[in-house]
């Protein structure tokens, strides 16, 4: 009996060591870049043939493309089961060999505990590189890193939960905010990260669905204008519990990729930090919306700077710029 027991656990951890073997490392390649695709806003439903045209949009960018990981930034799914719409997605990217990572937003499974089943879901295909702390408020809360020519880790990719929908109806309403624990394990990381690289901070991005307060300011900022457009106020949540200002105070993440509010596309400066918008994934019903597609960001090795542009479903390149280069030319013409 005791043979057999020995049996089983060895054989429950070669299963789980081959899983954690088959999770890969994200590297910059030998021409020095590291490629994201951001996709955003799919609200699939099978069950009633909604917005299903977005399983071709990511497979036309990601040929497109070729980056090194995608990442989807909530509201991936809305139908009350959604497992099967991550098998699908798991197939594309598996096809195009592209790991890839989900934020949850405030449609993708509302309570906490769905939230928490799904994310446990979705960290068993292979090629999802999702490893949430588990002790923070949210259920996609992590830190993925990328090495350099040199195998050590030479930039971070911030991916975390901004939650669902305030929790202190009825006196606040609206949208979810990121909770302090969230913003103290940020500002531990990053303190961990900048320790380890001889107190430099590392260059870094940060990935989640409902955006900032401060996006608002970064589309007004008159000297350094935004690149793209907003259609729509920012849907931000009425409470600001300080990730912006936690970020300044690391001095780590360059920029912040997000979706939620479906008509926006633009990325602006504020204080130094590229706050910006992927390029909603779903087909949006009007003409004058924006079309269908993905944010690319392009990191390049030891700079504290990236490239940036929308590739729509059509094989349009729009809205191509860089960060700080491009607001800073603005900035000196503006000045």
């Amino acid at each position: 009996m005791k043979r057999l027991v020995y049996t089983l656990l060895l054989l429950v951890f070669w299963t789980l060591s081959g899983t954690a073997q088959q999770k890969r490392s994200l590297d910059f390649t030998s021409d020095g870049d590291f490629k994201v695709v951001q996709f955003t806003d799919t609200h699939i439903n099978l069950e009633e043939g909604k917005n299903v045209q977005v399983f071709d949009v990511i497979s036309s960018v990601l040929a497109a493309e070729r980056p090194q990981l995608a990442v989807l930034t909530g509201d991936i799914a809305s139908q009350h089961a959604p497992r099967e719409i991550y098998r699908k997605l798991a197939a594309i990217f598996e096809a195009e060999d592209v790991p890839w990572v989900v934020v949850f937003g405030n449609h993708d499974a509302r309570d906490a505990k769905a939230r928490k089943e799904l994310a446990n879901f979705v960290e068993q295909f292979p090629g999802c590189l999702n490893h949430d702390v588990g002790t923070l408020t949210g259920s996609t809360n992590f830190v993925l890193t990328v090495k350099g020519h040199n195998q050590k880790t030479a930039a971070l990719l911030y991916c975390m939960d901004s939650n669902a929908y305030s929790t202190l109806k009825p006196k606040v309403d609206g949208y979810g905010w990121f909770d302090f624990s969230q913003v103290n394990w940020y500002l531990q990381k990053s303190r961990d990260y900048t320790a380890a690289n001889a107190g430099q901070p590392l260059p870094a991005l940060a990935f989640f669905h409902i955006p900032l307060p401060e996006y608002t300011q970064a589309w007004n900022n008159q000297l350094a204008p935004p690149v793209g457009v907003k259609n729509e106020d920012e849907c931000s949540p009425d409470i600001n519990t300080g990730m912006f200002a936690a970020m300044l105070h690391g001095g780590d993440v360059m920029g912040t990729f997000t979706g939620h509010d479906h008509i926006n596309d633009y990325i602006g400066v504020f204080h130094g930090i590229a706050l910006a918008y992927g390029r909603v994934t779903k087909v949006m019903r009007n003409e004058e919306d924006p079309k269908a597609g993905g944010r690319v960001i392009v990191l390049q090795e030891n700079q504290r700077q990236f490239k940036t542009w929308i590739r729509e479903w059509s094989g349009k390149k729009v809205l191509e710029c860089s960060f700080p280069g491009s607001f800073q030319e603005k900035e000196q013409a503006a000045r």
